[in-house]
């Protein structure tokens, strides 16, 4: 239990050091892969792949809508 609330602590600690842009993805894929990761005991390697995946995703969608908005040349 002192591993678990260590680690909670620890997370919330380093994600007030990372910026808005940047948590962008992260948070909700770190919160799926924490779970995951926990059924078969790796919660946070799962919560680090979640973020990535989570970072990545979310990378691809603005890339998209960026690319949506953008008017055609004339």
């Amino acid at each position: 239990m002192r591993k678990r609330i260590a680690g909670t602590v620890l997370a919330l600690g380093l994600a007030g050091f990372a910026g808005a842009a940047e948590a962008k993805g992260c948070i909700k894929g770190a919160i799926v892969g924490g779970i995951a990761g926990h059924a078969v005991g790796h919660t946070v390697a799962g919560a680090a792949a979640g973020c990535a995946v989570g970072r990545h995703q979310a990378n691809k969608r603005q890339r998209d809508r960026d690319t949506a908005v953008q008017p055609a040349a004339r």
